[in-house]
């Protein structure tokens, strides 16, 4: 046995970008792509890829430089998910909400060579170059016009040409530059900064490919899914779903921006089969008019990030949809837990069966290991359901590291484990279930309370349309929990403060309840629907302390 070692026959790196060519050959007549009148399909697709990465090579960007994307969900943005590394580049995407100033510190940070940028965002990126130091270089920009509100032929100032130039200029028949090894790097993306600033996450070929693949085998995508894009490619790539559809010949439905009624008509126009989206998705789906019609066919969607409330998980399976919940990070280039379902759950009545879901779960195949450990001692707790600690997990799809921040990588990455800086508990049947981020963890009177419970408590509420609660500094008990609440439009009369608090008091232990309520039009959020906590624990700071405290903002 010891003379049987990996060869060139049986050793090719992993990759994703092998699913296009694939999909291509399979599918080629199928439809890729759909983008308001605009359909492509895999053979288009895979030309089209081919081309822009030939073009990219042909600027001189080479192996490991930076190419960044400023851009929605566009199928510009889907192309160059394959073309940029098919060029040997690694793939940037930026979020499109944050402002000039974090936009041209990502830009210099990770020495971007090559932009490519959606016309309502040029302004935006612009103004962001301008701010970079006399003598650093500068990379260059490619505008993207492709919706029907953008002139194909504006004034280029700043820019090279149009990303429509590139396709036109590129060549089809480019040979495109696989991997050396698996561990080159592949993806960069910087952390939303809904509770620090932002990081850069670098992800290597190996694990986007494991994470791709994960994904499809746990959520159980058959072929040819019609996906609805609901969810920001610049999202940790999309929780690598732009490389799992094509894998499997799907159609990807792109959208600029929607809204409930918009997602309904794409689903009924296009038959959609896939959607995935934060939790605000879900709330979003739900509060649509009286009378609204049940999807004719069920629709699986897929959502991550903020636990999500019992109550909306009710709501949203009652108009039809089919929900999966998961657990994921930037970190870990998608959702590496998900709460497998038990077909004796089917019995429990609806309420439970919510309850059960809104757990994380269980580890993907895809990962090695979770567990929730002690932060100090590194030693499991107990599985009780009750017993606090962090998050930590190994597996092939955890990132390489930080981008130039050794320090940073090594504080979450030691003993053989991720440290994820989330905190939850592991049930006496090995499920988790996440009851916040370390950081928003409310300790009032020497007890450490979770906001999510509260938050959950506050979602039953038939008034409350969104709701997070966070630590407000108080003299006595150090921290008290602080309510922002935002109502539905539709609700008469609104619920006042107090009514607010006395539902708590009626559903949480006396110390869970918030003694602040703050009633706000709408919760500040990331371009993803993360609530930003530390905006509103900003907020609650500024707010005076008394036994108990009402506002509106």
């Amino acid at each position: 046995m010891e003379d049987l070692k990996p060869s060139p026959p049986n050793s090719s790196p992993l990759t994703p970008l092998s699913f296009l060519e694939r999909s291509a050959t399979v599918y080629g007549d199928c439809p890729s792509l759909i983008y308001n009148d605009t359909t492509y399909t895999w053979t288009q697709t895979h030309r089209r890829c081919l081309r822009v990465a030939s073009s990219i090579s042909s600027l001189g960007i080479k192996s490991r430089h930076v190419v960044s994307v400023l851009s929605p969900n566009t199928p510009a943005m889907y192309e160059l998910h394959f073309a940029v590394p098919m060029s040997g580049a690694i793939l940037n995407t930026i979020n499109l909400r944050l402002d000039t100033r974090t936009i041209s510190i990502l830009l210099r940070h990770s020495e971007s060579k090559l932009v490519f940028v959606d016309h309502q965002s040029r302004s935006l990126v612009l103004d962001a170059i301008s701010l970079f130091p006399p003598d650093t270089p500068k990379p260059l920009l490619v505008l993207i016009a492709d919706d029907a509100d953008a002139p194909q032929r504006t004034p280029l100032d700043r820019f090279l040409c149009m990303y429509e130039d590139m396709v036109e200029r590129g060549d089809q028949d480019f040979e495109w530059v696989p991997p050396t090894s698996e561990w080159d790097p592949m993806t960069l993306n910087y952390t939303s900064g809904t509770t620090s600033s932002p990081k850069g996450v670098v992800h290597c070929h190996r694990g986007v490919f494991i994470m791709a693949v994960d994904s499809l085998i746990d959520w159980g995508v058959h072929k040819q899914p019609v996906y609805l894009w609901t969810l920001p490619m610049f999202h940790a790539n999309g929780w690598s779903y732009p490389y799992g559809i094509a894998a499997l010949g799907g159609t990807n439905i792109c959208v600029r921006k929607f809204d409930a009624q918009i997602i309904y008509a794409v689903i009924k126009r296009h038959r959609v089969t896939h959607m995935c989206g934060a939790p605000v998705v879900l709330n979003m789906l739900t509060n649509v008019p009286p009378g609204t019609e049940k999807l004719e066919n069920p629709v699986q969607i897929l959502t991550a990030g903020a636990p999500p409330p019992a109550a909306v998980l009710l709501r949203t399976e009652s108009m039809g949809f089919v929900v999966s919940h998961g657990y994921g990070l930037t970190e870990t280039a998608g959702l590496v837990v998900s709460c497998a379902w038990k077909g004796k759950w089917n019995l429990l009545p609806a309420s439970e069966r919510a309850r059960l879901k809104a757990r994380q779960g269980v580890r993907t195949v895809g990962l090695t290991r979770i567990d929730v450990v002690d932060p100090n001692s590194g030693l499991s707790v107990k599985r009780d359901g009750l017993s606090l600690g962090e998050v930590v997990l190994k597996g092939g799809s955890v990132m390489l590291g930080y981008l130039k921040d050794q320090l940073g990588t090594a504080k979450c990455m030691k003993g053989g484990w991720f440290y994820t800086g989330d905190v939850g508990v592991m049930h006496a049947d090995g499920y988790l279930e996440i009851k916040d981020r370390s950081k928003d963890v409310i300790i009032s009177g020497g007890e450490n309370l979770s906001s999510v419970e509260v938050e959950s408590v506050l979602y039953t509420h038939p008034a409350v349309n969104e709701a997070a609660v966070v630590a407000k500094p108080d003299e006595f008990w150090g921290e008290t929990p602080c309510a922002f609440v935002s109502l539905k439009s539709n609700v008469s009369p609104k619920p006042t403060e107090k009514e607010m608090m006395e539902y708590c008091r009626g559903r949480l232990p006396h110390y869970m309840v918030p003694k602040t309520v703050v009633f706000k039009e709408e919760l500040p959020k990331t371009s993803t629907g993360k609530i930003q906590k530390f905006v509103l624990r900003e907020m609650a700071k500024g707010i005076g302390s008394s036994s108990s405290r009402v506002s509106r903002m």
